[in-house]
């Protein structure tokens, strides 16, 4: 991939675990410039910190929130490629401060299409969640409403020449606030982790899948279109488990002395977790290790031609219920080898 080579390029919310990395991942392409949008200059302090000299130059920290159209709109001026990555995403937080979630996910992404058709952007991409699909959370509601808005912004884009496109995440392992770094603080610290049902099922996805997606969105895009990486299924208990025995076994702890308590759900948690709906999958290609959701919206015509070397999905909902999750050597497999313990 070479798309990004001289590209001038804004992340939105760049200073989280995936921001990082996917700055990361652009620095190797040579971009002209990387901006970042933010609002805790702390972050920005440490991020900045862990950049090399030489790589440090191509970078320029903003601070802002994705709240505030002129500051979004300033970030944008003389840009080519977005990414917003700026998003409330705590269902518990959500849950108990919609409003809140409404300015950030919402009323955020209204800022930044608004700003990109301004500014004649070449390409935005969202970066959305499985629970986005028949959300039973304020989160999930939030973020069906985002897809909906940049789906809608290829349709009423005018003249501006601009692709709005969006990434539907799993649970990215290791990512800040995850359950994974979670575990292992209250291991160390207390001896005991909280899960809610051992029964319930996730899709998980790493940071580099996580990140390669949504740089491909952002080259392979034709606009409106949802990709959705084909990830795998792991079990709440599985993962659990693994995670107690490499803790116990990196820090010497008796494995005995961690208890694994059982909580019940959260406000708003599901069960499992769907990536596609079947009513989706009929508009969808399977592109191999990915879906593109094509939009009703942009007219799937455009799909057709742009996506006729790949076969149209399976009819049927993507979801964890029902399916086969990996097995636990697998879970350890991954967990380690993103060296997340």
């Amino acid at each position: 991939m070479n798309y990004y080579t001289d590209k001038k390029i804004l992340i939105i919310g760049g200073t989280g675990t995936i921001g990082k990395r996917m700055v990361k991942e652009l620095l190797k392409q040579e971009p002209s410039v990387i901006r970042i949008l933010s609002r805790d200059e702390y972050k920005q302090f440490i991020m900045e910190k862990e950049i090399d000299d030489i790589n440090k130059r191509k970078l320029r920290f903003l601070i802002g929130d994705v709240r505030d159209y002129d500051r979004v709109e300033r970030a944008m001026e003389d840009i080519d490629i977005v990414f917003n990555l700026a998003a409330m995403k705590h269902v518990p937080s959500c849950e108990y401060n919609p409003s809140e979630a409404i300015k950030t996910n919402v009323t955020g992404i209204e800022n930044v299409i608004k700003a990109a058709i301004h500014h004649n952007i070449e390409s935005v991409i969202l970066t959305s969640s499985d629970k986005a699909i028949s959300p039973t959370n304020a989160y999930g509601a939030t973020k069906l409403l985002a897809e909906r808005l940049i789906q809608t912004a290829n349709y009423t884009k005018g003249k501006a020449k601009t692709k709005f496109a969006a990434v539907r995440f799993g649970n990215v392992m290791g990512s800040r606030g995850s359950v994974i770094p979670l575990f292992k603080k209250l291991i160390l610290e207390q001896r005991e982790i909280l899960v809610t049902n051992h029964a319930m099922s996730r899709f998980m996805m790493t940071l580099t899948d996580a990140v390669k997606l949504t740089m491909i969105a952002g080259e392979q895009s034709i606009g409106g279109e949802i990709f959705v990486l084909k990830m795998p299924i792991i079990k709440l208990k599985d993962l659990a488990e693994v995670v107690v025995e490499e803790i116990c076994k990196k820090y010497g702890i008796d494995i005995d002395d961690v208890n694994i308590r059982t909580i019940g759900l959260r406000a708003g948690e599901k069960m499992y977790e769907e990536l596609m709906t079947e009513e989706e999958s009929e508009f969808a290609y399977d592109r191999g290790d990915m879906y593109a959701v094509g939009s009703i919206t942009c007219g799937l015509e455009n799909y057709e031609k742009a996506y006729s070397k790949y076969k149209k999905a399976d009819i049927g909902k993507y979801s964890s219920h029902g399916k086969n999750p990996i097995d636990k050597e697998e879970v350890r497999r991954l967990i380690l080898s993103e060296k997340l313990i």
